[in-house]
């Protein structure tokens, strides 16, 4: 509906600024046909000298109703006698010329009016065409709109300036109309898409929108059938070792089914991650407190594996969310930063304040060879060094529910690891 919307907007101001652009045009091409009209060596630039405040001249008077002004069948004023006056002949379209309704004023260097030519427009007296010139020597350009004329000034060698103003009024009409209909058009255009585009779009989602709720009831459905056999599994284990005692065999089928446990729970939780309503339930709680929680138990795990883990935590820091959540969320980052960092590497936990916004990082050295693709990295099931990840019993689903807690909480996370000798994952909430 944006890009839609966009589009239509778009044509409409085209229409219009086209519109604007030839029928200015248009106008001045009349004024420059006026002014050569005005500027004949015939005696004729300006017929209305002298001219009284009533706008009649003292050798012609108006004929009957409706004839001989601008508008009337005459075209023109009518003179005593002899018939209608000449109309315009400035165009060279015939009905053109008598609509064109023009007037004229000269005005001195000093701003003094010194005369008037209104042989062709019966509405504007002395005082009006005084009143518009006026106006138009305080506008800075030489040409423009006034009210409905539209209007251009040329200065003369004897240093007055000559200003001509053409009734533009039906072209002036022309282009709100055009406005008022291309924005109703417009608007009734995305009312009508808008309401097409709900309807389609509902039919072209059902398919995915079920396909993606089948996956996630698999998921769910999944994670609890296969919970039961495990727990079989791991229970027959306890007790061939209590009947035949260790060995490797029994050993690895308990690595294995430990792994197994987790990935199922770890699936049921991006599967709960994945719904409308992640975290229907949020209270404030402190973040500070719940980091130092994990921290806690994370720092005896890096000291056995000869690593430093190093935390800057700053106090006061609340949040509103899930607190199990963000906790788990950190163990991930914590778990992988220990699990990933090179030997004998460090860690560095911190967690402060950016603005009003909540900012976790997480450091740790490392060492690849080709510094993973960090766009990928919060993906389920992917690994940078899948022999690496295999070793250290990873997932490859710890980043992707990171991931998906920090955007249930309305926040952002990203990774970094420009060289593939530090890996430094931040996260805004």
């Amino acid at each position: 509906m944006l890009a839609f919307s966009a589009v239509i907007v778009m044509i409409a101001v085209l229409v219009n600024i086209a519109s604007y652009i030839v029928l200015t045009q248009n106008a001045d091409r009349t004024v420059s046909a006026i002014r050569v009209f005005e500027e004949r060596p015939d005696g004729e630039a300006m017929p209305s000298e002298g001219m009284p405040q009533d706008g009649t001249s003292p050798d012609v008077k108006p004929g009957g109703p409706g004839e001989g002004m601008p508008g009337g069948p005459g075209g023109a004023f009518r003179d005593e006698g002899n018939g209608p006056m000449k109309p315009f002949d400035g165009l060279k379209d015939e009905e053109a010329n008598y609509m064109t309704r023009f007037f004229v004023v000269r005005v001195s260097s000093d701003g003094s009016v010194v005369e008037t030519s209104r042989d062709y427009i019966a509405s504007v007296d002395e005082g009006k065409a005084a009143e518009f010139a006026d106006l138009a020597m305080k506008r800075r350009s030489d040409r423009g709109y006034i009210r409905e004329y539209r209007f251009h000034k040329k200065q003369t060698s004897d240093g007055q300036t000559v200003i001509i103003f053409l009734n533009a009024s039906r072209e002036k009409l022309y282009m709100r109309t055009l406005l008022i209909l291309t924005l109703a058009v417009s608007f009734l255009s995305l009312v009508i898409v808008f309401i097409l585009v709900t309807i389609l779009s509902g039919r072209a989602i059902r398919p995915i929108a079920s396909n993606i709720k089948q996956q996630k009831q698999f998921i769910t459905d999944a994670s609890h059938e296969l919970k039961t056999p495990l727990t079989s599994i791991s229970t027959s284990l306890d007790v061939l070792s209590m009947e035949h005692g260790e060995d490797e065999w029994i050993d690895n089928i308990r690595k294995q089914t430990g792994r197994m446990s987790k990935l199922v729970s770890e699936l049921v939780t991006l599967s709960r991650l994945d719904e409308d309503q992640p975290i229907p339930d949020k209270e404030q709680f402190s973040l500070s407190n719940a980091a130092w929680e994990i921290a806690e138990v994370y720092k005896p795990q890096a000291k056995a594996k000869e690593k430093t883990f190093d935390t800057e935590i700053a106090d006061d820091i609340l949040l509103t969310g899930d607190k199990a959540a963000i906790q788990q969320m950190l163990s991930v980052l914590l778990d992988n930063a220990i699990r990933y960092s090179d030997e004998k590497g460090t860690i560095r936990f911190a967690i402060d304040k950016k603005k009003n916004r909540a900012r976790i990082e997480v450091f740790n050295t490392c060492f690849y060879e080709i510094p993973p693709d960090t766009d990928r990295l919060f993906d389920r099931f992917y690994r940078p060094d899948s022999s690496r990840s295999t070793e250290t019993g990873g997932t490859g689903v710890g980043l992707a529910i990171a991931k998906a807690v920090a955007l249930s909480h309305g926040g952002s996370i990203e990774a970094k690891c420009p060289d593939g000798k530090s890996m430094t994952i931040t996260i805004l909430l």
